[in-house]
């Protein structure tokens, strides 16, 4: 069966329960929050702080780091210090260009797929979504944003595609915090179009049974949130502006 849709991070990190691997519960909760743009790029995150945060020992801590190092979510320095990865134009194309391939695959195998509860489901997170847009809430909009992606991916019933499309999105959580500091001055003056607008698209293909056009406007979706992004990532000169 395909693996369900992973829960929407809400903001904080919450101690975990000791009935479960406490590594595992860690691990997921880190992902999460990487998932949901949580911390910046370049961020150094200590043992100490998050152990405090989710209430447990240092060494689950540890170890979900790792972990999530070797999923190349985070990097460690040479003196063994865990960051959250820089960002880079380049690292966004790649990374985008993955996403095109991968979340397109997975979009085009759910429209031929497609029952009625999960249509329901589309339908409903996609107006959360918007409304979430219109009551100027970045982060609640990044969270629907998220479930609707997964629950699309999930119903591909490809595993192994939302396993690699959940791997791009936790590299891709240093640019989605990027992307909240940029969606937040326009949801203020009411711009939403820009963040809404392929989902209508996407749900629609998906409601015909259209794996071509579900899969385009997938990628429409991720092609113009990279626009969006690469004026605001370096370019391998340090500069910051659009080409």
């Amino acid at each position: 069966m395909p693996r369900p849709a992973p829960a929407p991070f809400d903001g904080a990190l919450q101690p975990v329960s000791a009935r479960r691997t406490l590594q595992d519960e860690v691990h997921h909760g880190l992902a999460q929050a990487l998932m949901a743009g949580r911390f910046d790029p370049g961020q150094t995150l200590t043992i100490a702080a998050l152990a405090d945060q989710f209430g447990t020992s240092h060494m689950p801590v540890r170890e979900a780091l790792r972990r999530l190092a070797a999923e190349n979510a985070l990097e460690v320095s040479t003196s063994g210090t865990v960051v959250v990865p820089a960002v880079s134009r380049a690292r966004l194309d790649d990374l985008c260009d993955a996403r095109l391939v991968v979340e397109g695959a997975a979009a085009e195998r759910a429209a031929l797929a497609m029952t009625t509860p999960v249509l329901r489901r589309l339908d409903h997170l996609a107006r959360e979504h918007a409304e979430a847009g219109r009551e100027k809430d970045a982060a609640a909009m990044l969270a629907r944003n998220q479930e609707f992606h997964f629950a699309i991916y999930a119903a591909s019933g490809s595993p192994v595609l939302a396993q690699l499309a959940g791997s791009l999105w936790l590299r891709f959580g240093p640019y989605l915090r990027m992307l909240t500091k940029q969606m937040e001055p326009q949801l203020g003056a009411g711009e939403i179009d820009t963040y809404t607008r392929h989902h209508g698209d996407i749900l629609k293909a998906l409601q015909d049974g259209d794996a071509d056009g579900a899969g385009r406007h997938l990628r429409a979706d991720i092609a113009s949130t990279q626009a969006l992004l690469r004026p605001l990532c370096p370019s391998e000169n340090g500069d910051a502006t659009a080409d």
